[in-house]
């Protein structure tokens, strides 16, 4: 086992390893929680039940997905990176595509199954590396930095702190509501412990909010701590079933712009987490990336595995970088944080006390992590400034990732061929302007 992860070499332990592993999972367990919220629209009040996910499953779904890319990431690439279903891309599969859209859940799940597929064919293809190279960085930045601002608006909502304004479309909630002033001390718990570099501050805050919760009448004492694993019967293989079963809702512009988001989004999250986390564990060779075909084929299978048990786009996660803080260095601290994913399924009783409120916080803090890759945008360049600008802005305010990414890549060839810059384009991003503009027809 020590020779298989190369322990001598990487000069570590199974103790550090272990550790670096429990670390990884302690600092993302909040996505145990915060995605079957997030999935199954328990914050969005009269909705019917067809187009909610069913809760329980999601719990599993999140928890296997994360498990076996975890460990497909450890055994195959030998990398520290743990891997679950992604931030921001569940907002896009829940509050874009299904709520805003009025796509089918099950519509939905087999976009990010063909987004898993197609990841797959270009990495082994190659052709990854040069769709992703075709994409200005300051888009991506901004890519990013949009999904931040687009999840922390939902952290708020969810909060109460921000609801709707007939008159000026949004507006300050009751700030004096139980509820709300239960998420405004979750998020000031969450800050600190973030600000002081604790470990897992997210989900240690989730767990001290949603004490306070129950302490003050506010959230229901669960009813037992272990308890039976809930049924995946809901959502399992429904992804491959719609295929056939809804043809013609699957083969449509508006599927391919959800499936291309899909996709995009998860290039950016898994490229640049994999190559933070291996920067900060020192396996960086001249400054490439050793086993990085491996690396990206494990995110892949593991967005293919998680559409087929009944979640949104599995990928790597930067919460790695806790772990590897801890000391891990090699794959088998991230087979440590696959055991522990497994694990959580029988504790899903627990998971009655962790309400919208008590989630909010992690969202705002996971907003303010995004938002980071604002300062690599170069600002001083007009032509640049603007498709990145209008990119970030209107995720929030059109609600939708989609429509963020298709307004900047459809200005960014204007301003550029204006600029008299035109050259600097890749074809690719030219053959996605139209692909974008057709987007905005179809739903016009």
């Amino acid at each position: 086992m020590k020779k298989f992860f190369q322990f001598e070499e990487l000069g570590t332990n199974y103790r550090r390893e272990f550790i670096g592993g429990l670390t990884t999972f302690l600092s993302m367990a909040y996505i145990l929680v915060v995605n079957p919220i997030t999935l199954s629209l328990t914050s969005v009040p009269d909705l019917p039940d067809a187009m909610r996910m069913d809760y329980g499953a999601v719990f599993v779904a999140t928890a296997i997905a994360a498990a076996v890319g975890s460990l497909i990431m450890g055994l195959l690439a030998k990398y520290p990176v743990a891997l679950a279903p992604g931030m921001g891309l569940n907002a896009f599969f829940a509050y874009t595509v299904v709520l805003t859209y009025g796509v089918p859940w099950q519509t939905a799940l087999s976009g990010v199954l063909f987004s898993g597929l197609i990841f797959i064919l270009l990495t082994l293809s190659g052709l990854r590396e040069k769709i992703i190279n075709s994409i200005p960085s300051e888009l991506k930045f901004a890519v990013g930095a949009g999904i931040g601002l687009f999840i922390t608006f939902i952290g708020f909502q969810n909060a109460g702190v921000i609801i709707n304004n007939d008159a000026v479309l949004v507006g300050l909630g009751d700030l004096t509501a139980g509820n709300t002033l239960l998420a405004i001390f979750g998020l000031f718990i969450t800050v600190i412990l973030m600000t002081k570099g604790v470990n897992g501050g997210i989900f240690i805050g989730m767990l001290i909010t949603a004490i306070v919760g129950m302490a003050a009448g506010l959230i229901d004492l669960p009813k037992s701590v272990v308890g039976a694993v809930p049924s995946l019967e809901p959502t399992f293989g429904v992804a491959f079933e719609t295929i056939f079963q809804s043809p013609s809702e699957i083969f449509t512009i508006q599927m391919l712009v959800i499936v291309l988001t899909f996709l995009f989004v998860d290039f950016f999250d898994t490229a640049g987490t994999l190559v933070a986390v291996a920067n900060q564990a020192g396996l960086m060779k001249g400054n490439k990336l050793p086993r990085a075909g491996k690396a990206l084929f494990a995110d892949s299978c593991a967005t293919v595995v998680g559409a087929l048990l009944g979640t949104s786009t599995t990928t790597s996660y930067i919460e790695s970088s806790a772990g590897v803080a801890a000391g891990a260095r090699t794959g088998f601290a991230s087979v440590v944080t696959a055991g522990f994913f497994l694990l959580s399924i029988f504790f899903f009783p627990l998971l009655e006390v962790i309400t919208a409120p008590v989630t909010a916080p992690a969202l705002i803090i996971v907003g303010v992590l995004m938002v980071s890759s604002l300062g690599q945008i170069d600002w001083s360049k007009f032509e640049v400034a603007v498709p990145a600008f209008l990119t970030i802005i209107a995720m929030p305010l059109t609600y939708s990732i989609a429509t963020g990414i298709a307004v900047g890549f459809i200005f960014y060839p204007i301003t550029m061929i204006v600029k008299g810059r035109g050259r600097e384009i890749h074809p690719i991003m030219y053959l996605l302007f139209i692909i974008f503009v057709l987007y905005f027809v179809f739903l016009a």
